[in-house]
């Protein structure tokens, strides 16, 4: 079992480290994975659609302390969810939408508990970290703490997104859409480019742009040896369309 933290908190502040340490002292022996934090900065749906690719390869019993919420302080609701064996602890603005509706099974619950001193503005070490922490400690919630619903307020679907949703520090623009269902003739077109597919980096010749599959399954465009979000002037939330 793990705590797998998510966020738009940035590793070059004093966020990440403060939920860390409440992690900590409630549950001192569970491991903390710090999946990401770079996620896109207030782009709740780009977020979405990277925590539903990336959540996938972790174990059943894995608990997900997903943290991007611009409506943090407001009426949005707290919210944990199961999903094909796994957790999840955050807002119920979207962000944990995408992986519901592509679960197999699963359940959510609105968090009625609160502690006794919570910041407006910091629920991921004050509300969500503690509830994180005590089900990767006791396994479950008291049932006074949450109230069961049929589903999500907020609900993204589980189709898939035809934008960039997160550019890495290489330059490599991923999108929100898998690449099971896109033909390897398929051309991608974004802005006045048109981009053409490439298994691997090696078959690319450098310098030039293609799309491929990723790791994850998603389609990514790159740019051998350079900066496709650089050479292409890509960025967050662009749109995609094929030929």
């Amino acid at each position: 079992m793990a705590i797998v933290f998510f966020s738009d908190f940035g590793f070059g502040d004093i966020y990440v480290g403060q939920v860390k340490g409440e992690l900590q002292r409630l549950a001192p022996p569970i491991p903390v994975i710090d999946l990401l934090h770079e996620a896109p900065a207030f782009k709740v749906r780009a977020s979405a659609h990277l925590l539903a690719a990336l959540a996938g390869r972790f174990a059943p019993d894995s608990i997900f302390l997903a943290v991007v919420d611009p409506g943090v302080g407001g009426p949005r609701n707290a919210v944990v969810m199961q999903a094909d064996g796994r957790w999840y602890v955050g807002p119920d603005n979207g962000l944990l939408s995408v992986v519901a509706a592509r679960a197999l099974k699963g359940s959510c619950a609105r968090i009625l508990w609160r502690p006794d001193l919570m910041s407006d503005s910091f629920h991921g070490r004050d509300l969500f970290a503690p509830i994180a922490a005590h089900l990767a400690v006791q396994g479950s919630l008291p049932r006074d703490w949450i109230e069961h619903r049929d589903g999500l307020e907020i609900e993204f679907g589980g189709d898939d997104l035809p934008e960039i949703i997160y550019i890495d520090h290489y330059g490599n623009a991923q999108s929100g859409i898998r690449a099971s269902g896109i033909p390897r003739d398929a051309v991608l077109i974004i802005g006045d480019r048109r981009i053409h597919y490439a298994q691997v980096f090696s078959a690319a010749e450098v310098g030039r742009a293609f799309w491929y599959e990723n790791s994850l399954g998603l389609v990514e465009i790159a740019v051998n040896r350079a900066s496709a979000s650089q050479a292409l002037g890509l960025k967050i939330g662009d749109r995609l369309a094929w030929a």
